[in-house]
């Protein structure tokens, strides 16, 4: 059985070539989208409620949540802490 770590490097190429800094990209906005989905549904928010408190639109939300868009810090900010009432610490390695 491979790791996982050699499956993705099979299967998108070793980290820092092209296709793989690509693969990386669209999962880190997975991620993002997941934790503002639970975070939401945790909250017994739905996307229109934190569109208006956020003041974005809920197709933003829905698109952010999904994964399929790369969204500013200053936005993200906004929609967690005016939003959801929660904050962002973000690390740096």
């Amino acid at each position: 059985m491979k790791s996982f770590i050699t499956h993705l490097d099979e299967r998108y190429g070793k980290i820092g070539t092209e296709k793989r800094n690509a693969f990386e990209r669209k999962s880190r906005a997975f991620i993002v989208g997941e934790m503002l989905r639970e975070a939401r549904r945790s909250a017994k928010m739905t996307q229109d409620e934190l569109a208006r408190r956020s003041r974005t639109k809920k197709s933003y939300i829905s698109r952010l949540e999904n994964g399929k868009i790369d969204v500013q810090i200053s936005t993200l900010f906004r929609i967690f802490e005016d939003g959801l009432g929660r904050t962002i610490d973000l690390t740096i390695r």
